[in-house]
């Protein structure tokens, strides 16, 4: 199988990175702003590259012809239903400086993940410029909301997903099908962990806990401390028996009477992330970066869609006869 490149902007604690890593792509480079962030990769990854800058100072013109895939999720809180919504007038949007670096590094195809509010009416004039600016850089622009529940992830979790592939590669590419089996519900994802010191009231909580997560919200760095989420997200994480309220320390304990509260090891998991993923920094700092994280196996569906469309065309070429091959063959 042929071996890609890739580079990612706004990489966060790996969520996205750890996806397309299993899609066979190689990192040459990751760019991410937040210390503790860069020190979660650099202690699970130490062979990436990572730069500890914003993404505004990074050029990439060191890459240019050199990398088959870039990614990134660039923030989403111009975006949100959660936020204001200024989309553009956000000096968080980022889109333009993705835009900037595919012109810089000219990869193959690029991949964005972002809030599923992207897709809304209002932003439709502003998707439409992203679409025109890929369009003239010789890319096929498709978007789509991906729930990370369809693949294997056990929490809803829609996000809007961008991909921009050069339009040889274009009529190649298909959206990843959905997983055959069902998601774990968050009883069963979470009981190795929720067990672990010995709580008697397990099987009765797995029992109530029996559906997918709602999406968990890692918050930014103006609000508050690690929760689950606003009112709403807190009851439907009541129903489930969970105390959403705040995040704890260790597992319930024997003798634990009440809701439980998730750890963050917990959290990852409904992220799904592998389980020795180790995340830096202290209990807020951690839940932020699996909270805001793009679920690996869902980045990994994706890559593996664009994996595919770049080594059928490849593969095409090859079998395509070179003019010399044609000639001899006219004239033998």
């Amino acid at each position: 199988m042929p071996s890609f490149t890739s580079l990612e902007i706004c990489a966060g604690a790996g969520g996205q990175a750890i996806g397309i890593e299993n899609a066979g792509y190689e990192h040459v480079a990751l760019v991410e702003i937040d210390s503790h962030a860069c020190a979660t990769l650099r202690q699970n990854r130490p062979e990436w590259e990572v730069f500890e800058l914003d993404v505004r100072a990074f050029s990439g013109e060191d890459y240019a012809g050199k990398i088959d895939l870039l990614s990134g999720g660039v923030p989403c809180p111009p975006f949100s239903i959660a936020g204001k919504q200024l989309g553009e007038y956000d000096d968080r949007d980022l889109f333009p400086e993705a835009i900037r670096l595919t012109k810089e590094i000219d990869p193959k195809a690029v991949m964005l993940e972002n809030v599923k509010g992207i897709l809304s009416s209002k932003f439709e004039e502003y998707r439409m410029s992203i679409v025109r600016a890929f369009n003239d850089m010789d890319y096929e622009v498709f978007w789509r909301i991906l729930n990370a529940s369809d693949y294997g992830v056990p929490q809803l979790r829609p996000r809007a997903v961008l991909v921009a592939i050069k339009r040889e590669y274009s009529p190649f590419f298909q959206w990843p099908d959905k997983h055959p089996q069902a998601s774990p519900t968050v009883g069963d994802a979470l009981a190795p962990l929720m067990g672990s010191m010995g709580w008697e009231g397990l099987t009765d909580w797995v029992k109530k806990a029996n559906k997918i997560a709602p999406t968990l919200v890692g918050g930014s760095k103006k609000h508050g401390g690690p929760d689950l989420g606003p009112t709403r997200a807190r009851k439907a994480w009541a129903e489930m028996g969970v105390n959403g309220k705040s995040l704890a320390n260790t597992p319930p304990e024997k003798g634990f009477e009440g809701m439980p509260r998730l750890t963050t090891e917990m959290a990852a998991v409904l992220q799904g992330f592998p389980e020795d993923w180790i995340f830096t920094g202290g209990k807020t700092a951690a839940y932020r970066q699996v909270g805001n994280a793009f679920p690996p196996p869902v980045a990994e569906a994706v890559a593996t869609a664009i994996n595919h469309a770049l080594q059928k065309r490849e593969l095409e070429n090859s079998s395509q006869p070179s003019p010399i091959q044609e000639a001899w063959t006219l004239f033998s």
